[in-house]
């Protein structure tokens, strides 16, 4: 079963996780100096904060699944809408190891569909610089906020 995601960026952690906290009538499943989530089975949805980014509001939308089987469904109907797909694979986020792939939809929100695999207790491990050609550089990591719905062609 997949599990909404939203994740919004705030200015003020602790205001803002005594008001959800108070919204949900639950205390955060995950709760760091940066970062706080809640993991709600009515309805189910993983709600996470973070002063992490830009302005405050919607950071990105997803889901979440239970099984690495739901996480290549989705990418599979991501694959067949012809939308951009940015594949992360094994990856380090908001302090989880997880399996993942962003989508974005024609008006530039990011889609996160991912299946988390552990706890861990950093918000993020980034790989070592693997730089390339401009050409042939690797796909940045992160969400691909604003990128073509439909991939241009590559020049590799």
């Amino acid at each position: 079963m997949k599990r909404f995601h939203v994740h919004l960026h705030v200015d003020d952690l602790a205001q803002s996780v005594a008001f959800y906290s108070k919204l949900f009538s639950a205390e955060p499943a995950r709760l760091e100096g940066d970062y706080a989530k809640w993991m709600l089975d009515d309805p189910r949805i993983n709600f996470a904060i973070s002063t992490r980014g830009g302005a405050p509001g919607i950071d990105h939308l997803g889901f979440q699944t239970d099984s690495a089987d739901e996480l290549a469904e989705l990418k599979t109907r991501a694959e067949h809408a012809e939308l951009a797909l940015r594949d992360e694979g094994a990856t380090t986020c908001c302090y989880a190891q997880s399996e993942k792939h962003w989508v974005t939809d024609p008006q530039g929100i990011a889609w996160e569909h991912f299946h988390t695999l552990a706890d861990i207790p950093v918000f993020s491990q980034k790989p070592a610089d693997t730089s390339a050609s401009a050409c042939c550089a690797p796909v940045s990591r992160g969400k691909p906020v604003g990128i073509p719905v439909k991939p241009a062609s590559s020049c590799c």
